[in-house]
């Protein structure tokens, strides 16, 4: 398909129980497809605060299975508005094995597939070692009503080969559902270097790529008063140059729009081929974890 589309970034705060959540984001899908968006992504696991600052296995009570809850409700607001939602989810796959995963839910409402978190992170108030079990199901695209999109999550966006399988699978545009924030202490010192590199990596994998990025935040303090993390938002969509098409602030909650449009996607490719001239025979080595 050839035909440009939009899509839709929802910025915003999680408090509350899954009910609450799931209430506030269908209103956030509305406005956003009341904007013209017909591809929306929520922010990484929107049903809850970010629970992986501690490990408390009563947390595992969370996670639901897919079919479920969150899915039964944004698949009716999706058919209802002919849109298609990814939305970040806590996932009980079974009893002791659960997935940080997102479900992509086409313009009919129906699920047309799961991406589970392949890289998952274990650093302070950063736990999720302890909630998830990596991802088995590979780096996927999806074939959506408007377009073909791929997903990855908040941790995979720092590691290259993540964004790359993702577009060889045929992404035309990334979504990268997130939860990054600062430790308040470090804020004042490493605040700023964070944050761009944050949007500095994901802005490298569209342009080497040749694919939009859209990377969806959350915001607010979570945790203790005199810790925690402040999520610092920042969601943005770039273009497959990495030129900045829309960005959000640092504190409010916010809906980005954007259009994604497979042509520039093929004029970039033609004039920047990078996946035509990779040696695709000399690679081995990245398969293994370090080269002596």
């Amino acid at each position: 398909m050839n035909t440009p589309y939009s899509i839709g970034i929802i910025q915003m705060r999680s408090a509350g129980d899954a009910p609450s959540n799931r209430d506030k984001i269908v209103e956030k899908i509305r406005l956003a497809a009341a904007k013209g968006a017909s591809v929306i992504c929520t922010q990484e696991l929107f049903c809850s605060d970010y629970f992986c600052q501690r490990e408390d296995a009563g947390v595992f009570d969370l996670a639901e299975p897919i079919p479920g809850p969150s899915t039964a409700c944004i698949s009716k607001v999706a058919r209802e508005l002919g849109v298609v939602v990814v939305a970040s989810l806590f996932e009980r796959r079974d009893a002791g094995v659960y997935h940080n995963t997102a479900v992509v839910i086409d313009a009919d409402g129906s699920v047309l597939g799961l991406y589970r978190k392949m890289h998952i992170p274990d650093d302070p108030l950063y736990y999720e070692k302890y909630y998830f079990t990596p991802g088995d199901l590979g780096f996927k695209a999806f074939a959506t009503k408007f377009g073909r999109i791929g997903v990855l999550i908040c941790w995979d966006q720092w590691f290259p080969e993540a964004a790359r399988l993702t577009a060889l699978r045929g992404a035309e545009v990334i979504f990268y559902p997130t939860a990054i924030g600062w430790h308040p202490h470090e804020k004042a010192e490493f605040g700023a270097a964070q944050l761009d590199g944050w949007q500095t990596i994901q802005r490298s994998h569209a342009i080497a790529n040749g694919v939009y990025v859209a990377a969806a935040n959350r915001i607010g303090h979570e945790g203790a008063a005199q810790g925690g993390i402040e999520f610092f938002g920042g969601s943005f969509v770039c273009d497959p140059f990495g030129r900045w098409l829309c960005q959000a602030g640092s504190t409010e909650e916010e809906i980005l729009i954007a259009t994604v449009d497979p042509k520039l996607q093929e004029t970039v490719r033609r004039n920047w081929p990078f996946l035509r001239d990779r040696r695709i025979d000399n690679y081995d080595d990245l398969t293994r974890r370090l080269v002596d």
